[in-house]
């Protein structure tokens, strides 16, 4: 049996995916994502790495998915939210055994940084993912050739978020005592941020020009920081450096849109949105904000979700809607959803100049 697939509009063109020949219209965009777990939708299940930098296990994908596939969540990431309100598939990772990437894929490795430093040899730093688009690119020009393929390059969107790992590194905890390594925090930010900028310059180099950050959140609100204090209350110290990262990011930023020629940027407040919902859950929608889902100790806040992190166990709520926080560090599929629609189409007192939904359009 033949499928005749036939592309009737000059608006569309004919492509060959891995499943099937598709029409598909000659001025999509598709999505290329960047960053840590809070980005991951799989990739860690690719590589040589410990179960702590993985989500392959129940009851990661409960809600969802009905399996673990490998997000960190019991369901959606934000990229994925951000995915269905472009209209795309859903993304795959980019170390899936045979992924399209036509509407864009996805690079994001749990624990890694913009330093290759951070987590070194167990995930897949922001330098190589950015090396894997590299070659993402030249599979595009083999299907669609080099001018559709440029075209495409340089009308889709790169949505990245690095960073709360890089400075995760800084915290000392010793007899349930919690401290900050004794390091310049305005040269570790400013290296950070250096690499940072190196990966974004590098992907404007291959054709990208439209690109979506987040900011670093309130890094020591997280239950798993919480939870190693002795009065469960958030570190803000830790905090404290995340505000310095995201001053620079912002001038980082618009120094790129002054030097880069057709540099255009959507820059979410994740920090203050984060921060807001923290301190009045109830107002959005969650009756938990300060604990996890999924975890064990105080506040759920001990990484041990799924039993496979070193604690076998490990106690999970009745309903993730009712959180924040699936596990010790990451967002419920409700959490993303909430994220995600405000980066998408949030106003400008939270994303600026533009939301991603104007990005894509422009």
């Amino acid at each position: 049996m033949f499928l005749l697939v036939l592309c009737l509009s000059s608006s569309s063109i004919l492509i060959q995916t891995s499943e099937a020949q598709i029409c598909l219209p000659k001025k999509h965009a598709a999505l290329f994502v960047f960053g840590d777990s809070l980005f991951d939708i799989g990739n860690n299940n690719y590589i040589n790495t410990t179960t702590s930098y993985q989500a392959n296990y129940p009851p990661y994908g409960q809600t969802l998915f009905k399996y673990p596939s490998g997000r960190f969540s019991d369901g959606r990431m934000i990229p994925d939210i951000i995915g269905e309100f472009a209209k795309l598939p859903l993304l795959p990772p980019y170390l899936h055994p045979d992924p399209d990437f036509i509407y864009g894929v996805n690079f994001a490795s749990g624990g890694s940084g913009a330093l290759l430093q951070t987590a070194q040899g167990y995930v897949i730093d922001l330098h190589t993912q950015v090396r894997y688009f590299k070659n993402v690119k030249k599979v595009l020009r083999e299907k669609l050739g080099d001018e559709e393929a440029e075209a495409l390059v340089k009308r889709s969107v790169y949505l990245v978020n690095v960073g709360s790992n890089d400075y995760g590194g800084l915290l000392d905890v010793t007899n349930s005592t919690m401290t900050l390594l004794p390091v310049d925090k305005q040269q570790y930010v400013d290296f950070v941020i250096g690499n940072l900028t190196n990966a974004i310059q590098e992907i404007y180099e291959l054709g990208g020009r439209k690109f979506g950050f987040l900011n670093v959140g309130p890094i020591g609100c997280s239950p798993v920081i919480r939870a190693m204090r002795k009065n469960g209350t958030c570190f803000d110290e830790i905090s404290a450096v995340g505000r310095l990262h995201n001053v620079e990011l912002s001038k980082m930023i618009l120094k790129l849109k002054k030097q880069l020629n057709g540099f255009k940027y959507s820059l979410h407040d994740f920090y203050a949105v984060l921060s807001q919902v923290l301190t009045n859950p109830s107002k959005y929608g969650f009756k938990g904000g300060a604990g996890g889902c999924c975890g064990s100790g105080t506040l759920r806040g001990l990484d041990s979700c799924g039993g496979n992190k070193g604690i076998k166990e490990y106690e999970l709520c009745e309903n993730p809607n009712d959180y924040i926080f699936f596990d010790a560090r990451h967002p419920t599929d409700k959490a993303s959803q909430f994220f995600g629609q405000l980066i998408w189409d949030g106003n400008y007192t939270i994303n600026k100049p533009y939301n991603l939904k104007q990005l894509f359009q422009l």
